[in-house]
């Protein structure tokens, strides 16, 4: 049925509503929107044209989209809705690896998100915590026993983080006990990203730390991306959902990775290693 209101909305106000139906929907059509908003389709195209210049969606023939691609990174809002259950699993099993005196390092996506949550009880202080991610920032800046670092640079609204030569340059200064990273994409014993400035970073950030892991949930698996980040074997454990599937994890003992399988809903904890 089609909006009465939409199109007496202004612009702003509807490609708003439109990014909130679409990062809630996953994708939408033109002609979708055109009747849920009550505007031409000609008005819908230049909304899309719009949201698509703010990172928010990706267009395609006849419609949009917020899902990731091996070039594109969803935009933080739309990740931050997605495999929360899986998320959640691997950052509870990552917990496990943080101990009071540490420092640690976080980079700017949503699966080491639920690790800064997670502090946020303040069951494991002293500790510092070094980020980009605005998120995890503003999160943690009020928490007590957590000396926060913020790591500077060019502030990137699609991600919600820091980025750039600055951020760069300030992780290289640095030397921490654990670096918790994730990434877009795994497959054949390497780590990809869609972005060439987003896997500067994280290579920084992996310089830095004296442990690594990798924290993913099962969708990544078996899948590539247009950059190369560095080969799993960079990664001292690889954190993985139940949800992934025996084959995925075959391709894992393949190539020697270590990883550990973290339960959710209740199942029990499996693990691998070669």
């Amino acid at each position: 049925m089609s909006s009465s209101s939409g199109g007496q909305q202004g612009p702003a106000a509807r490609q708003a509503a439109m990014a909130e139906q679409v990062l809630a929907d996953g994708s939408a059509t033109a002609a979708e929107l055109a009747e849920r908003f009550g505007v031409s389709l000609m008005t819908i195209h230049r909304d899309l044209d719009e949201l698509e210049r703010q990172g928010i969606v990706r267009k395609f023939r006849g419609g949009v989209t917020a899902q990731p691609s091996g070039v594109f990174e969803s935009n933080v809002q739309y990740r931050l809705k997605t495999m929360r259950a899986e998320k959640a699993a691997v950052a509870e099993h990552a917990l496990r690896m943080v101990e009071p005196g540490m420092a640690i390092l976080l980079d700017d996506s949503t699966s080491t998100l639920e690790i800064a949550r997670r502090l946020r009880t303040g069951e494991v202080t002293p500790l510092t915590v070094v980020t980009n991610f605005l998120e995890a920032i503003n999160l943690l800046a009020d928490q007590r026993g957590i000396h926060l670092m913020a790591l500077g640079g060019d502030y990137d609204p699609l991600h919600s983080s820091f980025l750039g030569v600055s951020c760069v340059e300030a992780v290289e200064q640095l030397r921490v006990d654990v670096c918790f990273a994730s990434t877009s994409a795994v497959h054949g014993g390497y780590a990809y990203h869609q972005e060439q400035h987003i896997v500067s970073v994280k290579r920084a950030m992996l310089d830095a730390a004296a442990r690594n892991v990798l924290l993913i949930d099962h969708t990544k698996l078996g899948r590539v991306a247009l950059h190369r980040v560095v080969p799993l074997s960079r990664f001292d454990t690889v954190l993985v959902d139940d949800g992934a599937p025996a084959e995925a994890l075959r391709d894992l003992d393949e190539h020697k990775v270590r990883y550990e399988v973290c339960a959710t809903k209740g199942s029990d904890d499996r693990a691998g290693a070669t």
